[in-house]
């Protein structure tokens, strides 16, 4: 009976002496998900302290923010599960900004991130292709009056996104299909309308912090808030 005993004791000390392995820790970075309010959340779901930008993917500052704050931003809050960070678009230069968002949202929720920074590294070279449409005004303001898909097509052709999107392993057939997604469009005209309307962005970046407008454009001034949030 004390053999059987002793026998049972030593089998049970690897659980309970020793305790079960500890749970992995979650990669608060790679945890994306799109949210119903038509943008895509990075981060642990249950942070504390919940960032929402509406950007725009052809607004100079906000690819400075993209350059200068979204590393330390990742690094030092949304890694450590403090913080989640929601990227919602907002539409400010219309067609452009229109084409850029179907196509980065075509990519799928776990590449929207990894093409969203590398759409920000390439603003400059979409830019000089802008500068240079915009010698054909004619060009464009008949572009401007196309059905939303015809429209972002012709701005993403010309602008260089089709190609630039297939460098980031998007099929150009694929490319062209979320250009002419009438639901995706639809998606994203509400994002737009419900940030002008229910959260007043006049602008862009636009940052909020657990749902309160802060006045930052840059990270210098963002950091700050998210600190006295408690980060």
């Amino acid at each position: 009976m004390m053999q059987r005993l002793l026998t049972l004791m030593l089998t049970l000390v690897p659980l309970f002496a020793l305790g079960a392995a500890p749970a992995p820790q979650a990669n608060w970075l790679t945890t994306v998900v799109a949210t119903p309010e038509g943008g895509y959340r990075q981060g642990n779901p249950n942070a504390p302290i919940k960032l929402v930008e509406y950007g725009s993917r052809t607004c100079p500052t906000c690819g400075r923010f993209a350059e200068e704050g979204v590393k330390p931003l990742r690094d030092r809050y949304v890694a450590t599960g403090k913080v989640s960070y929601e990227y919602r678009d907002y539409l400010v230069h219309g067609a452009p900004d229109l084409a850029l968002a179907l196509l980065n949202q075509c990519v799928g929720t776990q590449r929207f991130f990894p093409v969203l920074d590398a759409i920000y590294a390439n603003q400059p070279k979409f830019e000089e292709k802008l500068i240079a449409l915009e010698k054909t005004p004619a060009t464009l303001e008949a572009w401007q009056k196309l059905p939303p898909p015809q429209m972002a097509t012709r701005f993403a052709e010309n602008m260089g996104m089709i190609a630039f999107l297939k460098t980031q392993g998007l099929p150009e057939a694929k490319a062209r299909q979320c250009l002419a997604d009438p639901k995706a469009i639809a998606r994203i005209a509400k994002t737009q309308a419900d940030g002008a309307n229910l959260y007043k962005v006049d602008g862009t970046p636009s940052f909020f912090v657990n749902g309160r407008k802060v006045r930052a454009f840059t990270w210098p001034y963002l950091e700050p808030e998210l600190r006295a949030a408690g980060a």
